[in-house]
């Protein structure tokens, strides 16, 4: 009975996390939705204008990174994932040829306080949301 106990801790450890990080991908899920709610997507795109990026607000909701321009726009990158650490302040970096940001770019996380790594992720493609017209 003793070398079942540590098998069975695991598996309970194990459903634990799994029930832990379902419910943070739920959260993400609900938050998303809301950052993008009143939002009408637009064809994806396989890149941007960096310009365009720069100067954005750049929020990630687990996989998901989304460049937050204005109030009427916001671009949506699915990543692989890899760069979940913006969400809690880490500095996302890109290198982008010829001033644009495209599918398949190589983006990387930063810690502030260190400045070390912490990530990188391989963008996707680009889906614009505006404002529905009225």
């Amino acid at each position: 009975m003793r070398v079942l106990t540590p098998l069975i801790a695991v598996a309970l450890t194990s459903s634990a996390v799994a029930a832990d990080s379902a419910m943070q991908r739920q959260t993400d899920e609900q938050k998303l939705a809301a950052a993008l709610s009143g939002l009408v997507p637009d064809k994806p795109t396989d890149c941007v204008d960096q310009y365009r990026t720069s100067q954005a607000q750049i929020q990630a909701y687990g996989g998901t990174i989304l460049y937050k321009v204005s109030k009427s726009l916001i671009y949506r990158n699915d990543t692989g994932g890899g760069c979940e650490n913006i969400a809690r302040g880490d500095i996302f970096v890109t290198h982008s040829n010829a001033g644009r940001l495209c599918k398949g770019d190589i983006g990387r996380t930063i810690s502030p306080g260190m400045h070390g790594p912490t990530g990188s992720c391989a963008l996707g493609s680009f889906v614009a949301y505006r404002k529905a017209p009225k």
